[in-house]
């Protein structure tokens, strides 16, 4: 074989492997899940996010990182585990109490470039940044609000904190959401003093609710009784007024009658207070001989109904005849 000929071979495989090489390194797939950055001699080109068959310069002209678009979470604390408690998880709150902290923070990549190319180790930073921002949150808190009630502004504030850390650092990094999982107490004794210290205060708590509960039904009734009377009260006013106004009338009648014939008005009013006041009594006007007359009108015939006789009375009349 001449050398000629060899060359001719040599060059058509390395023409072979060019193409392949071209070929097979000329496109790619993202999945749904995924994004990816074309890099052009090694430099960050663009992002591409939509899933599916993309293409691009050969290798070594661009290339292509592929990253995940999910949601990942990041585990800051001893993870439940008493026994061995990192040194990091101790923390001292504002009223210097120290307690352990198990923190659970879920992130995403936003930026693939920066996340690539603006740190090594982002998720180092990352990790870093959590600790500091807990330890600041916790240091201004005190130890009743970590264990009791206010672990939802503890998680609001490291949040919020650790968001600006990660804006700062310009790591492609953005915070989706703060867990704290677990704050305990790094002593059983004090955990254990602190538990029927907490009890005792729900006790009192459930015991001031209950006394509200109370105060409420007594402050309902006491108010529905108040409108009651209230509504009575208005209804005896109008019944007065109208009763009021009715004697009122009646007067107004007698006085126009009485400037009519003063006497007899006068008698009759006499006579009629008598009847009210003595109301069974049979009434007689005297005159001044001595005389004396019933006054019919002033009291009413008594009708007697003659007695109904019986059998015996029958019987006895019949043996009588």
């Amino acid at each position: 074989m001449s050398i000629k000929r060899i060359y001719t071979i040599t060059g058509m495989i390395i023409a072979v492997i060019l193409l392949a090489i071209v070929l097979v390194t000329s496109w790619y797939t993202v999945d749904e899940s995924e994004q990816a950055v074309i890099m052009t001699f090694g430099k960050a080109d663009e992002a591409v996010q939509e899933p599916g068959l993309h293409f691009k310069l050969p290798w070594p002209i661009q290339s292509v990182e592929t990253l995940s678009k999910e949601t990942f979470s990041l585990q800051f604390g001893y993870k439940g585990n008493m026994k061995d408690v990192p040194d990091e998880t101790k923390m001292i709150t504002g009223d210097e109490n120290i307690l352990l902290a198990d923190l659970v923070v879920q992130w995403k990549i936003t930026n693939p470039e920066k996340y690539l190319f603006h740190s090594s180790k982002p998720k180092d930073i990352l990790y870093n940044a959590t600790s500091s921002s807990l330890r600041s949150i916790i240091g201004n808190s005190k130890i009743d609000d970590a264990l009791t009630s206010g672990k939802s502004e503890i998680e609001a504030g490291v949040q919020e904190l650790l968001s600006t850390l990660m804006k700062k650092y310009d790591i492609g990094i953005s915070i989706l959401a703060v867990k704290l999982q677990d704050v305990e107490l790094p002593n059983a004794d004090v955990r254990k003093a602190f538990t029927d210290v907490t009890d005792a205060r729900e006790t009192m708590n459930t015991k001031i609710n209950e006394a509200e509960k109370y105060k409420n039904k007594r402050m309902n009734e006491a108010e529905g009784e108040k409108d009651a009377i209230i509504s009575k009260a208005k209804g005896e006013k109008s019944s007065r007024i109208e009763i009021a106004r009715g004697d009122v009338a009646v007067f107004n009648k007698l006085y126009n009658e009485y400037k009519k014939n003063p006497e007899v008005t006068k008698e009759r009013l006499v006579l009629e207070t008598l009847e009210q006041v003595l109301p069974g009594a049979e009434i007689y006007i005297m005159n001044d001989d001595g005389n004396t007359m019933k006054y019919f009108p002033i009291r009413p015939i008594e009708k007697e109904v003659p007695k109904q006789k019986t059998n015996d009375e029958g019987g006895d009349e019949n043996n009588e005849g």
